[in-house]
């Protein structure tokens, strides 16, 4: 089945930006409503943007104005630029599908983001 690949992690400084990549295999990626989550440490694992297969999109109020999902059905690849970044988005970020619509497909291994001065 699909499987979830996310990469653009990393360390910076708040108020840094950073762009995170999440690379679907398989050939139902471009009809699959898509989103972000996160999960902090001790914390469950939250929502944070989410982008239909027609491309409308829903944020998190703690991250809105300054992420922004987006996708390239023709690459199999979601994206998330944060811009912005504060400490409170350290966190361990994955990719999956929009799970108000689909069942989740097991998760990717994540992308670390740490913000830290």
């Amino acid at each position: 089945q699909v499987q979830l690949v996310e990469s653009g992690g990393g360390l910076v400084q708040p108020g840094g930006s950073l762009r995170l990549s999440c690379a679907a295999s398989g050939s139902i990626f471009r009809i699959n409503p898509m989103a972000w989550y996160r999960q902090a440490p001790g914390k469950q694992r939250d929502w944070v943007a989410a982008i239909t297969s027609g491309g409308s999109t829903n944020y998190a109020d703690s991250v809105k104005g300054r992420f922004t999902i987006s996708r390239d059905n023709a690459k199999n690849t979601v994206y998330l630029q944060m811009n912005s970044l504060k400490p409170e988005d350290t966190a361990v970020y994955y990719c999956n599908v929009d799970d108000r619509f689909l069942k989740l497909l097991p998760w990717g291994q994540g992308t670390q983001v740490t913000v830290s001065s």
